[in-house]
């Protein structure tokens, strides 16, 4: 999709986004760039045969930066009537010209603007769902899951549709915009009596309504992990190898992205700062960013400050090969932006992912469990234990224990702990790697990680 063929799907929001900067310019900014964000949703919950609640929003809100030499400022607003944007603009510009100084803001350079994009198939063109019908697609995965031996209970189930559009424009020549569209279906149920009760979930989402898995997959699988976490044991303190399972493991590569985020970087309190063109996983690993993948829960056409993004090796091969830069960030490092620039309404931009994920390895995941004499495989993590200065790790997970290459039975009330420099390095991959987040690995291998148990 060119920017003229976006431009004709959004002209509205093009439209607000340019008068914004055209007016900014002409009560005196130097330089200039406004944001547009609109969005639709509706949600639906469900428990125990019930609609329990419906949810519709709309909304669209707009924000508006402004240069004066090196200083800048930003202001936001969902009141887009004149009453309210001419003082806005107003305050804006003449917040910029007492605003401190900082050498690193700054628009992008023209010369890596985006002038075209390719379609990413991200938004869905069929009539949206009712209510009545997001109700009916909850209600089957309840049902579906209440169904399963064992289940005693509902948490709920739910449903949701939602349309999100996005329009830039700046005064160094970009204008664009996209809109994306997301469908999503969930289920939590208990199982068990008393204070023998384990809970557990499930939950799929997609840009297409055709892609979304069924509502009653969705509620078979809540309730049989449900059922399986019955009566969990403790264990005792050791050092074992832990497997993460796909729906945990993509949290180990957030947590390398947060440690090569251009701002962690430049402010030295990243504990990657250093490790620029090493080895920083196992051979075994590659890791990427691809905001043009193809019906990406994260994808989009061009970065936040319009700048051309591409698909971006992070690790090859175990190597670091690149940081997450915005242009701010880029040039307090002295480099160029990558194109990883994200951004709200209401602040500048700064760096961030699309669609991320761990490549898949060679082994399957019952090869990568084979030979465990003893061991914890990881479903579900406690907790926000990790220190990005140090790489330090620690945080409380549940899953199942490893008996002789098998998982043998369900255990609680863990704490795993390591050093992510260390667990990156004693990494193996899985080759069972599904895109069910933006965050995506398949099931994963540590060695030598301590369990701390009773």
């Amino acid at each position: 999709m060119t920017s003229s063929a976006a431009a004709q799907t959004s002209e509205t929001t093009l439209d607000i986004a340019a008068m914004l900067v055209d007016r900014a310019r002409k009560a005196g900014a130097e330089a200039a760039e406004a944001v547009v964000l609109e969005g639709t949703s509706l949600g639906v919950s469900w428990r125990l045969g019930h609609l329990e609640d419906v949810e519709r929003s709309e909304g669209r809100d707009v924000g508006l930066r402004v240069f004066m030499g090196k200083r800048q400022a930003t202001v936001s607003s969902t009141d887009i009537s004149e009453a309210a944007l001419g003082p806005m603009i107003e305050r804006v510009v003449a917040m910029a010209r007492v605003a401190p100084e900082d050498p690193y803001c700054g628009l992008a350079d023209a010369s890596l603007l985006a002038r075209d994009w390719p379609d990413l198939d991200i938004e869905d063109k069929s009539a949206p769902p009712s209510a009545e019908q997001l109700a009916a697609l909850a209600a089957e995965a309840e049902e579906a899951a209440l169904a399963v031996k064992g289940v005693t209970n509902s948490s709920g189930a739910g449903a949701g549709w939602g349309r999100s559009g996005v329009a830039l424009v700046t005064s160094a020549g970009f204008a664009g915009s996209y809109a994306g569209t997301s469908c999503s279906v969930s289920c939590s149920v208990l199982a068990g009596e008393g204070t023998a009760m384990e809970r557990d979930y499930d939950h799929a989402s997609a840009r297409h309504r055709a892609d979304l898995d069924s509502a009653a997959k969705i509620g078979r699988l809540a309730g049989e992990k449900a059922v399986r976490r019955l009566n969990p044991r403790k264990v005792k303190s050791q050092s074992v190898p832990v497997i993460y399972d796909p729906r945990v493991s993509g949290g180990l590569v957030g947590h390398f992205a947060g440690a090569i985020s251009g701002g962690a970087i430049a402010r030295g309190t990243s504990f990657l700062k250093n490790e620029m063109g090493k080895q920083v996983f196992s051979r075994e690993i590659s890791v990427v960013d691809d905001p043009h993948m193809k019906r990406g829960l994260r994808s989009k056409p061009f970065d936040g400050e319009g700048v051309r993004n591409r698909r971006t090796p992070l690790i090859e091969a175990g190597m670091l090969t690149t940081w997450l830069l915005d242009t701010a960030t880029a040039r307090q490092l002295g480099l160029t932006t990558t194109g990883h620039a994200a951004r709200g309404t209401g602040g500048p931009p700064s760096p961030s992912t699309t669609n991320l994920y761990m490549e898949a390895g060679c082994l399957s995941v019952a090869e990568l469990i084979a030979g465990i004499r003893q061991g914890l495989y990881v479903t579900e993590m406690i907790g926000m234990g990790v220190n990005g200065v140090t790489g330090d790790y620690s945080r409380g997970a549940s899953g199942f224990w490893i008996e002789n290459g098998e998982l043998a039975y369900p255990v609680s009330e863990i704490t795993i702990a390591g050093n992510l420099k260390d667990m990156f390095l004693n990494m193996t991959p899985a080759d069972d790697l599904e895109f069910k987040h933006g965050t995506n690995a398949p099931t994963v291998r540590v060695e030598g990680m301590t369990v701390a148990g009773t």
